[in-house]
């Protein structure tokens, strides 16, 4: 029995693992078909038979062999220091083992609720998966990253209903598609094989819908803008923040070069979040000399910047996403929200810092989060546009980010060289496609040692810097849409699929 015990918790390591392919940057969704099927008839089998407390284990090695594979990339972040290079053989195991526990939660709570029917036993396995996803991205700051959904980034036409319903409850869709094929093998009666065609023939529909609204949009006349926002991709080494050797200007010098200003062009260019060393908000001012050379009143800097303030005596670091004149002078600022746990801020940090450990990407204390993302408005030298700013991982969240539909873009600056030469850059990238989709808005992204790329509101990326050069990208015209249904109400379209799928569930469990 122990024997079979471990050849069973193997397949399910490689079952999870497999799924890992039609994930970014390999997009092979074909085999969530296999995987999903396959792992859905073990659990259905083994559900009447096993011990109940050995259930959790089936969905954390499931899981364990999906984050392995997909989220390796993690621990490249701590190759940079040698201070935290002690903890990348833990970080490799130990963050994929936590994150499998949501998978074995899953599973749990699925063989304790008795289900008969084969169909009904299927809706709950996804509503719990769905559900469980959607707790893995809002609990302890959230974690929403390689959700089965993105395995159909690459087709555009299919995930055109993000727009009317969002990430989450398309995901749960999703999972459904792959895992209904094991129907075929569990079916007990017509009604369940009819049914079963029905959602496989879902996909197809969706296809459709989406090309009709991908042919609408491409149809809509462009405007032209009274401005051009130039987003700067760049590919300077994440050693620049690292030893004695840090040299401020250079960066300052390659950016400029990279920026290549027109001086007779009204230009918001737009820099990477945290590209300049050894250098705060407040100092930046110290380098207008290198400006005043190359710009001129025509032009605006959107860069991301650590920034300080003094609260009661008590000194707070932020990760800022900062405007600036040509002069250099702070024209507006936002600090960032969704901090990155251990990366920007370091959880029971009065205890941990006793042990050496600090957060990753900053040389003081811990960042402190901004309270809140207000859209900002640029009226200066006949600039009048109003931007929604998201930096680096504040991009992976989907839900109402915005009360407000009064702004013209989304802008996401990133550093994505934590991610090292891995797939990591590419995760990171897809889920601007998806902020874009939900939003109805374009999206302009810039990175460094990532993807920089303007993405229009139907998802597609019309400018694009590949992961590894360097450049720019103008986004001069647009097209105008209405704000999406999902915008409008964000994840309260998440809790009707949680009642359709309750009603299935108990629906189809009458059926005889």
């Amino acid at each position: 029995m122990k024997k079979k015990f471990y050849l069973e918790s193997f397949l399910l390591i490689i079952l999870g693992a497999l799924s890992s392919l039609s994930l970014p940057p390999y997009n092979f969704f074909f085999i969530n078909f296999i995987t999903f099927s396959s792992y859905f008839i073990i659990l259905f089998k083994k559900k009447k038979i096993i011990n109940k407390n050995k259930s959790f284990l089936y969905g954390w090695f499931f899981g364990f062999g999906y984050f392995l594979t997909n989220l390796y990339w993690i621990t490249i972040s701590l190759s940079f220091d040698e201070n935290f290079e002690f903890l990348i053989p833990f970080a490799l195991v130990l963050i994929p083992a936590f994150l499998a526990t949501f998978y074995g939660l899953i599973t749990y709570i699925f063989f304790k609720i008795s289900i008969e029917k084969p169909l009904s036993n299927l809706f709950l396995f996804v509503l719990l998966f769905g559900v469980v996803e959607f707790l893995r991205g809002t609990l302890l700051t959230g974690f929403p990253w390689n959700l089965i959904v993105y395995s159909f980034s690459n087709i555009l036409e299919f995930i055109q209903v993000t727009s009317l319903i969002g990430t989450y409850a398309l995901n749960i869709l999703c999972i459904t598609f792959f895992t209904i094929p094991a129907i075929f093998v569990l079916r007990e009666n017509k009604k369940e094989t009819f049914a079963t065609i029905i959602f496989l023939l879902l996909p197809i529909v969706f296809f459709i819908i989406g090309s009709f609204k991908i042919q609408s949009f491409k149809s809509l006349k462009a405007i032209e803008n009274n401005h051009v926002i130039r987003a700067v991709g760049s590919n300077i080494n994440l050693d620049r923040f690292y030893g004695d050797n840090i040299d401020t200007r250079k960066v300052i010098d390659e950016l400029i070069d990279l920026s290549d200003p027109d001086l007779d062009v009204k230009t918001l260019f737009l820099w990477p979040e945290g590209i300049i060393p050894n250098i705060n908000q407040n100092e930046l001012k110290q380098f207008k000399f290198l400006f005043e050379k190359n710009f001129n009143e025509n032009h605006l800097l959107a860069i991301g910047i650590n920034s300080f303030r003094n609260f009661n005596n008590e000194d707070k670091f932020y990760n800022s996403f900062s405007i600036f004149d040509h002069e250099l002078t702070l024209v507006d600022t936002y600090d960032k929200i969704k901090l990155v746990p251990f990366g920007e801020f370091l959880p029971f940090e009065k205890i941990l810092r006793k042990i050496g450990l600090k957060s990753l990407t900053n040389n003081y204390q811990s960042f402190s989060s901004g309270k809140n993302r207000n859209i900002i408005s640029i009226k200066r030298n006949d600039f009048d546009v109003k931007i929604l700013p998201l930096i680096c991982y504040e991009i992976i969240y989907s839900g109402k980010i915005f009360e407000d539909f009064n702004f013209d873009y989304i802008i996401n600056i990133s550093e994505d060289g934590w991610f090292g030469d891995s797939i990591g850059p590419h995760q990171h990238f897809v889920h601007s496609i998806f902020r874009a989709l939900e939003s109805g808005k374009y999206l302009i992204r810039s990175a460094n040692n990532g993807i920089t790329a303007i993405i229009n509101p139907i998802g597609l990326v019309e400018k694009k810097i590949s992961f590894g050069n360097s450049g720019y990208i103008d986004f001069s015209e647009k097209k105008v849409l209405k704000p999406t249904l999902f915008s409008q109400h964000g994840n309260k379209m998440f809790l009707i699929i949680i009642l359709l799928y309750i009603f299935l569930i108990f629906s189809f469990n009458r059926i005889s």
